[in-house]
């Protein structure tokens, strides 16, 4: 995966720097990560890279479509790997547990804002709050 992150940067003409592949590296291992959570996973390899650096690194990686971003509550947005992105996240109110679901569990939502509303939904930035199952038991 790295040799594809390396290629897809060199192709958009920035360089390959370290903090870059440990941005990357930090967000494929979180997988759902606030630019803070990523920083404090950089920093356990690199101490000098800071939050600001995580910052313009994710608008970066952002542009060239190689991270992408959700909003799963309120704060900072999270990061994932935008090749993963094509999921709608369910965040229970009560634990935070964040799912995954595929676009066709919401097909029929899609369809509907599309003939009714003529609106294109983007589930990439799709998230449904509630209860998970574990919650509503208990």
């Amino acid at each position: 995966m790295t040799r594809a992150w390396d290629d897809e940067l060199r192709a958009r003409g920035y360089r390959v720097t370290p903090q870059r592949q440990l941005v990357l590296e930090a967000v494929t291992s979180l997988e759902h990560a606030t630019p803070e959570e990523i920083c404090t996973r950089v920093q356990q390899t690199a101490r000098g890279v800071n939050i600001s650096t995580v910052y313009r690194t994710l608008e970066l990686l952002e542009q060239v479509s190689l991270v992408s971003h959700s909003h799963l509550g309120h704060g900072a947005p999270s990061y994932h790997l935008a090749a993963e992105a094509e999921h709608v996240h369910l965040v229970c109110r009560e634990c935070g547990r964040i799912d995954e679901v595929g676009p066709d569990t919401v097909a029929p939502l899609v369809t509907s804002l599309r003939a009714e509303q003529d609106f294109e939904t983007d589930v990439r930035h799709l998230t449904v709050f509630g209860r998970c199952g574990t919650c509503r038991k208990e």
